[in-house]
């Protein structure tokens, strides 16, 4: 039997922008990327903590060092810039390995959205 876990988290992220325009996708500073073991393309779940909305869709990287975090497309409309958000993906395992795996969970500067 498969079991989806939480396979990384980046916990408390600032909105530094909202582009309508966009084709879609969520734009994350490829640092925090790399260090939530999350690649292009990966969807990735939204959970916005000033609004309640929870919405999906697929992560590109952004400039590294930047502490950018742009929703783009029509997520754009389920944010504001400056809210704080928590970023999840998740994976399917085996449920013996599921009950030793350990996620990558990322807690970055709450301010800059910076490594610590």
């Amino acid at each position: 039997m498969f079991v989806h876990v939480v396979k990384s988290k980046i916990h408390r992220v600032k909105v530094t922008g909202a582009d309508l325009n966009y084709v879609g996708s969520i734009t994350i500073d490829e640092d925090l990327m790399d260090a939530a073991n999350i690649i292009q393309g990966e969807k990735v779940q939204i959970v916005n903590n000033n609004n309640g909305e929870r919405i999906e869709t697929y992560a590109i990287p952004g400039p590294r060092n930047s502490g950018e975090l742009t929703l783009n497309g029509a997520a754009a409309r389920k944010v504001a810039v400056g809210d704080v958000l928590i970023l999840i993906t998740y994976g399917m395992m085996e449920i013996e390995k599921a009950k030793t795996f350990k996620p990558a969970l990322i807690f970055p500067d709450e301010e800059t959205n910076l490594l610590k």
